[in-house]
């Protein structure tokens, strides 16, 4: 029983969460695209192009966003470049807490890891655990 209880230990230290896979995606990515970003401490990365100068969202309000969604690799799977207006409590946990960062007007990237996403759900073509990159514009918050 020992032997067994000392290689279950050792086999579960080679094991890196999920949130601990998602932090090493993001912080790849973040190296090989040369990217000025700042960590929220949720594991939410976000980078700010533009700020914007009018009002900010908070987490009840209504925006218009215009964004591309894409996976790490490249795969692009959403974009709307006329403008998607939605509640700001109706969509991921990654936008609603990077969005507010950015002022009507803003520009600028959100990198979410899969918790704040979908996490271990596979939707669309996004697979499960997927760390999901947006481009977003800011255009409105109403």
């Amino acid at each position: 029983m020992l032997i067994a209880l000392s290689l279950f230990s050792c086999k579960k230290k080679n094991i890196i969460s999920q949130e601990q896979a998602d932090e090493n995606i993001i912080n790849k990515y973040i190296s090989d695209n040369n990217l000025n970003a700042t960590a929220t401490g949720s594991g939410l990365y976000y980078v700010i192009e533009t700020q914007g100068t009018g009002a900010q969202p908070t987490s009840k309000s209504d925006i218009i966003v215009k964004y591309r969604g894409y996976l790490t690799d490249g795969t692009q799977f959403d974009q709307n470049s006329t403008g998607f207006a939605t509640n700001l409590s109706s969509v991921v946990k990654g936008w609603q807490e990077g969005l507010p960062y950015f002022k009507k007007g803003g520009k600028g990237k959100l990198l979410i890891p899969s918790a704040l996403g979908y996490g271990a759900n596979a939707t669309g073509s996004i697979p499960a655990n997927s760390v999901l990159i947006f481009d977003i514009e800011l255009v409105d918050v109403l």
